[in-house]
């Protein structure tokens, strides 16, 4: 009998900063791993120079705008771990789940296909460096920026603008300039260039499309005679959502010439063109089925799946028609949790045993 010390236990983010091996040469001395962004913890903070240039899978022109901009590079890095945290939840429940990996790219060769699982990556990517570069202005970690103070006066309904509104046109922005300079640097006039600019705008719009007004209400006995609200960035859970359903209706496109540039238009002239939000593919994805590293996809053999569910996250889906195994396994947690005074809460560890299918 197997046993998890908790559910999903197998499934934590290795997002620590990559550690020192040991040489097998004679004499033993530290030999550091490749540092990728995305994989940076916070005790790794990016405040030198020179850590920019020991970054792997920047180009220069972004090794360049790093060291110019030092104060905003923990933020494009929380918004690189946080794109990688909302893609795996997504897609949890998927054949492929937004696996990534110790090397580049991050997350494996699936990305370097014009795949709407690819799209999706590049839309939650340049969203999670402006959120968190957006967020960063709002909180007072930035010099560069603070709150926007375009927001203000009186609005159409009443209500007095006040309180600090997301920067939210400085995270787009920066997230323009650092995320689409990859691709602009290769020409914006290839297939997947015009793809990847294109999904990466999407993703930004996301953010956009789905900013709030908060209000808070001022008065005798919490009357809203008074009432100051001020704009801020959605949940990104939300933002993860939006673009789900963008991946699930995405347009499959192809590059044409449209006066004297190249566009991308539906490949099935019946389909509607897509909008600004709407993510594109260039070519059909593979069913993730069975392991093909050459193509970095990893199979669904050894996933968990659902024995009773009619859904992607059933067995007969999940596990492509294989069948699964099954076994009892002892699962502990915490239970009969109490809150004593001054100020703890103290659980049992007890022990459950399931059923635990997993795909053939």
């Amino acid at each position: 009998m197997r046993r998890f010390p908790e559910p999903w236990a197998g499934h934590s983010l290795r997002l620590a900063v990559e550690g020192g091996g040991r040489s097998t040469a004679r004499r033993s001395t530290p030999r550091p791993l490749p540092r990728y962004l995305a994989k940076l913890s916070s005790v790794g903070s990016i405040s030198e120079e020179e850590t920019c240039e020991k970054l792997k899978g920047l180009i220069q022109r972004q090794v360049q705008m790093c060291k110019r901009n030092l104060e905003v590079m923990d933020s494009v890095r929380r918004g690189a771990q946080l794109a990688i945290e909302e893609c795996q939840y997504q897609f949890r429940n998927r054949r492929w789940n937004c696996s990534t990996l110790d090397s580049l790219p991050v997350f494996g060769k699936v990305v370097t296909q014009g795949t709407r699982e690819a799209a999706f990556v590049y839309a939650i990517s340049s969203a999670g460096v402006a959120f968190a570069v957006t967020r960063a202005c709002s909180s007072g970690e930035l010099e560069k920026c603070g709150c926007d103070r375009t927001v203000h006066g009186v609005s159409p309904q009443g209500f007095q603008w006040s309180g600090c509104s997301d920067n939210i046109a400085y995270g787009v922005a920066f997230s323009q300039s650092f995320v689409d300079v990859r691709e602009r640097s290769k020409g914006a006039s290839s297939s997947r260039a015009l793809m990847n600019l294109h999904n990466n705008e999407a993703g930004r719009k996301a953010i956009l499309t789905h900013m709030r007004v908060e209000c808070k209400c001022h008065g005798v006995s919490g009357s809203c005679e008074v009432k100051t609200c001020w704009r801020a960035v959605p949940p990104f859970r939300q933002v993860g959502h939006a673009l789900k359903e963008k991946f699930d209706g995405a347009t499959e496109v192809e590059p044409r010439r449209v006066g004297s540039s190249r566009a991308l238009v539906p490949r099935n002239a019946q389909f509607k063109p897509h909008t600004d939000e709407d993510l594109v593919y260039l070519e059909p994805s593979p069913d993730f089925c069975e392991q093909d590293m050459r193509s970095g996809v990893l199979g669904t053999r050894g996933r968990t799946c659902n024995k009773t569910s009619k859904a992607i996250d059933g067995c007969e889906l999940l596990c492509c028609g294989r069948g699964f195994h099954t076994a009892q396994v002892e699962l502990a947690e915490r239970c009969s949790c109490k809150f004593h005074w001054c100020c703890f809460v103290k659980c049992r560890q007890c022990q459950r045993l399931v059923e635990l299918h997993t795909c053939r």
